[in-house]
């Protein structure tokens, strides 16, 4: 599976570490939107290479988007995280709707740097070039 990330963004770069920390058999990738990796598996799928207010993951050969990326990312984490999966039933505009608000406001809450998250030595297979 791999995830796709804003990669200049603080928060998406706490959200790869969490994912990290609660992925105890390393079956997340990870590629920021930003990367020419990102740009190409967007393309791939279709979805525009210039928005990067969204999380995406790639699974099974399907790539889902903002509060469905982040359910099924939940649920293949470590024991408590897959149980936030059950809110998979409320309906998808209204989990986007808080998705929207904060990827909106994600860069004046949780600031911005200047480059990608380096990998250390250990994860650096983990993450696409």
């Amino acid at each position: 599976m791999v995830v796709l990330i804003d990669g200049v963004c603080n928060l998406c770069q706490s959200a790869t570490r969490f994912i990290i920390r609660h992925d105890p058999t390393g079956r997340f990738h990870f590629a920021s939107l930003q990367s020419n990796t990102g740009k190409m598996l967007l393309a791939k799928s279709g979805l525009s290479t210039e928005v990067m207010n969204t999380i995406v993951l790639i699974e099974n050969g399907k790539y889902y988007t903002k509060s469905t990326a982040a359910l099924r990312i939940s649920r293949h984490l470590k024991f408590p995280w897959p149980l936030i999966y059950a809110l998979i039933i409320v309906p998808k505009f209204i989990r986007d709707v808080a998705y929207r608000y904060i990827a909106r406001h994600r860069y004046r809450w949780f600031g911005k740097s200047d480059q990608c998250m380096l990998p250390s030595p250990e994860l650096r297979d983990r993450f696409l070039e």
